[in-house]
């Protein structure tokens, strides 16, 4: 009778470690088919709360937690190889025992899905800014972005022109830090939805493998924090971190990201932090000139657009650029674009179905905002 009711229990005990979480990502699941009820309950209220609690615990310290976090998990899986390698050397090893291992590292992931989703992750279903600022992206040709790059290019001309040093400055990290939250101030008093409170961004501890990883920052779901790399070069860090508060926000798709970072930037009254994100928006516009030219098969055309952005652009803007460009191909390796192809595939499983390339979608949302806004 004893070993009935202890049978039992067992058999209760493994259809609950596994019907929970099954039924919780079932549920999950269920819930990103419903953008609408995510935009309203969980990214602009639960959400917003969650992300104040995480900041909250984590933007007093003055590392970066979540990273020693992803010290913690890497550890843990280099452990449990190194025991599996134990066993086998042994002869110890055996499918039960193995099952058993396979079946905790299972449970222990779709948990690991469970939180990412209900800390972040159901964000990438929200309607978001297109939704809040009631913009309409449309079809746009190439006339369209030649246009918007001619743009472009006076921003940040006039920007440059306005830091009157040949050489750039180099603020600490912790001005470019504070100097962000407070742009994020500035763009709230115009749209609500972008208050940002209680910073916690954080220098990454992984910046010197940043080359091989191919990340610039990134946003740790788990803690709250945003992480930077503090090695690029510093003019590059303002956008840096004006696209990771976003994150921070509940903007989780990287073109949303983008275009939430560009407009707390370029509401900066620091010079130093428009010409960050304009630099990086003429980016954006002469890549996808690039894309839409070749598409068109106008090589000659291409060519011509080319030289004369070349020849458009202050001559500070191309030695800034020509040093940035420097700094990266010093750095290129073979171990990124493989990185490069994981997180693409990350990004397309997140609804993101133009996977790494989603970053240039930014050039959509200037054009639908300058339509609607009329101003860049």
């Amino acid at each position: 009778m004893k070993s009935n009711k202890t049978n039992t229990l067992s058999v209760w005990h493994f259809w609950v470690k596994w019907a929970v979480p099954v039924l919780l990502v079932a549920a999950i699941q269920i819930l990103q088919i419903f953008p609408f009820w995510i935009e309203k309950t969980y990214s602009s209220n639960w959400y917003v709360q969650i992300s104040l609690v995480l900041r909250n615990i984590t933007g007093w310290i003055p590392f970066s937690l979540g990273d020693i976090l992803y010290i913690l998990f890497a550890f843990s899986i280099f452990i449990s190889l190194v025991r599996g390698i134990i066993l086998i050397i042994k002869r110890q090893f055996n499918w039960a025992r193995f099952g058993a291992a396979v079946s905790k590292w299972a449970i222990g992931l779709l948990w690991i899905y469970i939180w990412f989703n209900i800390l972040w992750g159901l964000n990438y279903s929200r309607l978001g800014i297109e939704h809040q600022l009631k913009l309409q992206q449309e079809e746009y040709c190439k006339e369209e972005v030649v246009v918007l790059t001619n743009q472009l290019i006076l921003k940040v001309n006039d920007c440059r022109r306005q830091i009157k040093d040949t050489v750039l400055p180099q603020p600490s990290v912790k001005l470019i830090y504070e100097g962000a939250e407070n742009n994020y101030k500035t763009i709230a008093a115009y749209f609500s939805f972008l208050s940002y409170q209680i910073p916690s961004v954080k220098s990454s501890l992984y910046s010197p493998l940043g080359n091989y990883f191919g990340f610039t920052g990134y946003y740790n779901p788990f803690t709250g924090e945003a992480q930077v790399r503090n090695d690029v070069p510093k003019v590059l860090i303002p956008y840096i971190v004006s696209h990771e508060m976003a994150h921070q926000l509940g903007y989780a798709s990287e073109s949303e990201a983008n275009f939430v970072g560009y407009l707390s930037a370029s509401s900066s009254s620091d010079v130093y932090f428009r010409y960050s994100v304009y630099m990086d928006m003429f980016d954006y516009a002469q890549r996808e000139e690039i894309k839409l030219f070749i598409l068109d098969r106008d090589i000659n055309g291409l060519k011509k657009v080319l030289k004369e952005n070349k020849t458009n652009l202050d001559s500070l803007v191309r030695k800034d650029r020509k040093e940035i460009r420097e700094f990266f191909y010093k750095r290129e390796n073979k171990i990124s674009p493989l990185v490069s192809n994981v997180y693409d595939q990350y990004l397309k499983m997140n609804k993101q179905l133009a996977g790494i390339n989603s970053y240039n979608e930014i050039i959509g949302w200037l054009l639908a905002y300058q339509k609607k806004y009329g101003k860049l």
